[in-house]
């Protein structure tokens, strides 16, 4: 099976006080791109994320969103800074000496001094925390690759369909240079005799004309070699796997035969079908641009 870059998943889990929910998405990338977006607070967790995705998607850029909620009461504590206050206190009261004032501190102005309560979040527990969130994230990625195989099977269908019509060209093309020659041949020999009349055709001569216009119209090497690479892209696309960099090279290859072929056609049918490949071959560069 092959797989496309495009992806959706999602998974949500909630256990006993905690719920996490995951989204991904992806995109075509020459590589694997990850861009997690997450509360600071699983910061802790991004190497052990990447390194579970690594299990899931070879290339394209995924952003990932995850949310994180803490469905305890007791998530944070104030914490009481007795030194602090006894410091606030001190200085208060040379204050009060120093200028000859009342010293009219009661204990709920004081407790509204900076950093005497703070609020402090309990320290969290990371093995029970990636508990929830490794699920979370195994079910969003197990999602994710679904509707990228489902993708990928789409394509992997429409590609065959248009290698199948490229062989059409090739098969075409294969038949119709022999008789290129001939038809060289044929005209070539007419034209002498309309220009010489009643004289002596030199025969070596016209060989000669012949297989020169043979050699530079001949493009049986490069209709091998396309068919081959047809061939080869069909066997990969059966086979399955992480092929999209193979692929998009053997198309290079074949995009390149097809340039030699139109280059060489010296008749409109045989130039029409070689405009035609490059056009295919286009169409299933783009595709092939999709798949993982």
């Amino acid at each position: 099976m092959i797989k496309s870059m495009t992806g959706f998943g999602r998974c949500e889990v909630s256990e006993a006080e905690r719920k996490v929910t995951v989204e991904m998405k992806s995109v075509n990338h020459r590589y694997l791109d990850v861009n997690i977006k997450m509360p600071k607070k699983l910061n802790f967790f991004e190497a052990a994320i990447r390194s579970e995705l690594k299990n899931y998607i070879q290339r394209g850029k995924v952003d990932i969103f995850i949310t994180y909620e803490d469905l305890t009461e007791n998530n944070v504590c104030i914490k009481y800074n007795k030194d602090i206050a006894a410091e606030y206190m001190g200085y208060l009261k040379q204050m009060a000496e120093d200028f000859g004032l009342d010293n009219d501190i009661k204990v709920s102005k004081l407790s509204r001094y900076p950093e005497v309560l703070t609020m402090e979040e309990q320290t969290i527990d990371e093995a029970e925390i990636w508990k929830v969130l490794g699920k979370a994230v195994q079910g969003a990625a197990e999602s994710f690759v679904e509707t990228r195989i489902k993708e990928g099977e789409n394509l992997r269908e429409d590609l065959t369909v248009k290698l199948d019509g490229m062989l059409e060209h090739v098969e075409y093309i294969t038949e119709r240079s022999p008789k290129l020659i001939d038809e060289y041949r044929r005209k070539l020999k007419e034209r002498v005799h309309e220009l010489l009349e009643d004289a002596q055709v030199d025969e070596n001569r016209l060989l000669m004309e012949i297989t020169l216009f043979a050699d530079k119209v001949c493009v049986d090497e490069e209709l091998v070699r396309l068919r081959s690479h047809i061939e080869a892209t069909k066997q990969a696309l059966s086979e399955g796997g992480s092929i999209g960099r193979k692929l998009d090279f053997i198309a290079q290859e074949m995009n390149r035969e097809a340039n030699t072929i139109l280059s060489k056609a010296n008749d409109l049918e045989t130039s029409g079908r070689a405009i035609e490949l490059k056009t295919e071959i286009e169409k299933v560069r783009e595709q092939i641009q999709n798949i993982e």
